[in-house]
C-alpha cells in the first residue's frame, strides 16, 4: 500500500503515470485511498458511502488491463462520485472508461432544504478542510471537501447555479463547469451540467480529455483580454472578497501575460430568469431578460477574451446557513447563458477566509480556461503588496 503522505500529494495524472508504467498498482493506490478516508472521513464527513468492494474489483480491471499493455489515461485514480449522481452517470462512466476508479458517493444537501450550500450525512454535516465552522459549499459540498482534504484527487460534481464552484472556491480548490450541452445535461432546464473538483488545473484537463475528448483545443491568445467586474453589475459583494479576487487575478497576469481592464459587465439580476427556468415555466419576462443578458455577454465577449469575478460575493458562511445572502449571486448567470467557468483558489480575506477568483469564456473556449489555469500553475493564491490600477 502506498504511504499516506506521498499519495495525498499525487495528483491524478501522477497517480495514472505511476499505474501504466508498472510502478505501482491500481489496487494498491485504492487500497491507499479507502484506508486514508476510513481514518479521516469519521470527522470530516465528505462522504456518505464507501464501495470498497467494488472499488477493488474495479482497481483489479485497470490492472488487469495495464498488464495487457493497455494505457489509460486515469490509470487507477481513486474519485468521489457525488450522492445524487451515482457511478453510472455519464461522466463517471467517462472516467471509469479512462481507468478511475470509484470508491463512494460525496454528500449533498438534504432534499427540500431552504439553501444548498453545505453536504449532509447520518453522522452531521460536512466540514469545511480550510475550516470546521464554515460551510464546504455545495451542492457539491463533499466532493469538494474530499478533494481539499486529500483523500481521492478527482471527485464529480454536478453545476445547475454554482454547485460545482461554490464548494470548490470555499474548500481551496479548482472547480470547472464545462460549456452547457458540452455534457447532457443533469436536468430538463438543461441548467444543470456536469463537472469536476480538483487540486491541480493539470487534473482538469484530464478531466475533461476523459468525459469530453471532442472538446477542441484552442489556442491561448498572446495577451489575452480580460474584463474584471467584483459585482456583474447587480451582486452585494464584500469588499473584502472583491480585492482578495482582484489582487489574485493581477497575479495571474503576470504569469500569463494579460490585459485586466475594470470593465462594467452590467447583466440583470438572474434570479427571476433561473427560477422559472428550472420551474419550466418561462414567461415574456423571463425571454426578455435572458435575451438581454446574452446580448450584453456577446458585446462583452466580442471585446474580451475572459470575464473574471470573484466566485461568490461573499466568504463561507456557517452551518446555520447563508441567511439572505445569495451565494449564487456570480455563478448562475453563466447556468443560464451556458458560458465555461472555471474557479481557482485566491487566497484569503484578511479575516482568513477563502475566495475564489471565476473565469468565463467564450461558448465551447473550455480548453482556453484550463490552459490559462495550467499557464498560472493552478492557484492564485498568495500575499502580495497592493496593486495599483494604472
Amino acid at each position: 500500500m502506498l504511504e499516506e503522505r506521498p499519495y495525498a500529494a499525487l495528483s491524478a495524472v501522477e497517480i495514472a503515470g505511476l499505474v501504466n508504467h508498472g510502478r505501482v498498482t491500481a489496487r494498491d493506490v485504492v487500497d491507499t485511498a479507502l484506508a486514508l478516508t476510513a481514518e479521516r472521513d469519521g470527522a470530516l464527513r465528505a462522504f456518505t458511502a464507501l464501495w470498497a468492494d467494488a472499488a477493488r474489483a474495479s482497481a483489479a480491471e485497470v490492472d488487469a488491463a495495464v498488464a495487457r499493455g493497455v494505457r489509460l489515461p486515469l490509470a487507477g485514480v481513486p474519485i468521489g462520485v457525488k450522492a445524487s449522481e451515482g457511478p453510472d452517470s455519464f461522466q463517471n462512466r467517462r472516467l471509469a472508461a479512462a481507468g478511475c476508479v470509484p470508491i463512494g458517493a460525496t454528500s449533498v444537501p438534504r432534499a427540500g432544504t431552504g439553501w444548498q450550500t453545505y453536504g449532509s450525512t447520518d453522522r452531521g454535516p460536512t466540514l469545511n478542510p480550510l475550516g470546521p465552522a464554515w460551510s464546504p459549499g455545495g451542492s457539491s459540498a463533499g466532493s469538494a471537501a474530499a478533494v481539499a482534504a486529500g483523500l481521492v484527487p478527482l471527485a464529480t460534481g454536478s453545476d445547475g447555479a454554482g454547485s460545482v464552484r461554490i464548494p470548490a472556491a470555499w474548500c481551496g480548490v479548482i472547480g470547472l463547469k464545462p460549456t452547457n450541452g458540452l455534457l447532457p445535461s443533469r436536468d430538463r432546464s438543461g441548467l444543470n451540467t456536469p463537472g469536476v473538483l480538483a487540486r491541480t488545473p493539470q487534473d482538469a484537463a484530464a478531466y475533461l480529455r476523459a468525459v469530453a475528448p471532442t472538446a477542441a483545443p484552442l489556442p491561448l491568445p498572446r495577451t489575452p483580454r480580460v474584463a474584471w467586474t467584483p459585482t456583474l453589475g447587480f451582486a452585494a459583494t464584500d469588499p473584502d472578497v472583491a480585492d482578495t479576487a482582484r489582487r489574485a487575478l493581477y497575479r495571474l497576469s503576470r504569469t500569463v501575460p494579460s490585459d485586466v481592464v475594470d470593465h462594467p459587465v452590467a447583466l440583470h439580476d438572474p434570479a427571476p430568469a433561473w427560477t422559472a427556468l428550472r420551474a419550466g415555466a418561462p414567461g415574456p419576462g423571463t425571454e426578455r431578460l435572458v435575451s438581454a443578458n446574452d446580448e450584453h455577454l456577446r458585446a462583452v465577449f466580442d471585446e474580451f477574451d475572459l470575464i473574471a469575478t470573484p466566485t461568490t460575493p461573499h466568504p463561507p458562511h456557517g452551518h446555520d446557513g447563508p441567511g439572505p445572502r445569495m451565494s449564487v449571486a456570480l455563478t448562475w448567470a453563466f447556468n443560464i447563458s451556458g458560458h465555461p467557468a472555471l474557479t481557482l483558489p485566491a487566497g484569503t480575506t484578511p479575516a482568513g477566509e477563502p475566495v475564489g477568483l471565476q473565469l468565463v469564456a467564450r461558448h465551447g473556449s473550455d480548453t482556453l480556461l484550463l490552459d490559462v489555469a495550467v499557464r498560472a500553475g493552478g492557484t492564485t493564491a498568495g500575499s502580495v503588496a497592493p496593486i495599483s490600477e494604472s
